[in-house]
C-alpha cells in the first residue's frame, strides 16, 4: 500500500528520493559512468521542475537550466554517438545540487 502525503510531507519525502538519486549520481560519476551520471543527476531534479518551477515558485531561468540538464539527460540515454565527459557530469551534478539545496531552503523558511 503507498502511503498519501501532504504538503511538507510529501516534499519531505520528494527531497529524500532527490538526495538519493544525486548520491547515486556521484557513485556513478566516481565509477566513470558518466551517461548514467548524468541520467540520474537530472532525475534527481525532475519533480522539482515540473512542482516548483512550472510553478513559478522558482524563476524560469532555473527552469532553462533544468532544460539544459534534460537535452544532456536525453543525450545521454539515446544519442549512440554522444560522448559524455567528466566535466559535463560534474556540472549536472552540481545543478542538481543546488536545485535541491533552493527546494530545501524554499520549504523550511515556506512550512
Amino acid at each position: 500500500m503507498t502511503p498519501k502525503f501532504y504538503g511538507k510531507d510529501l516534499a519531505q519525502y520528494k527531497l529524500e528520493r532527490a538526495r538519493e538519486e544525486l548520491d547515486t549520481a556521484q557513485l556513478l560519476l566516481d565509477n566513470q559512468k558518466l551517461k548514467a551520471a548524468n541520467n540520474r543527476a537530472y532525475y534527481s531534479i525532475a519533480y522539482f521542475n515540473k512542482n516548483y518551477v512550472h510553478t513559478g515558485i522558482f524563476s524560469r531561468e532555473i527552469g532553462r537550466v533544468i532544460a539544459k540538464a534534460a537535452k544532456v539527460r536525453h543525450a545521454s540515454d539515446y544519442d549512440e554517438f554522444y560522448i559524455a565527459g567528466r566535466e559535463e557530469a560534474e556540472k549536472q551534478i552540481q545543478t542538481a545540487n543546488d536545485l535541491i539545496t533552493a527546494v530545501e531552503d524554499y520549504i523550511e523558511k515556506n512550512a
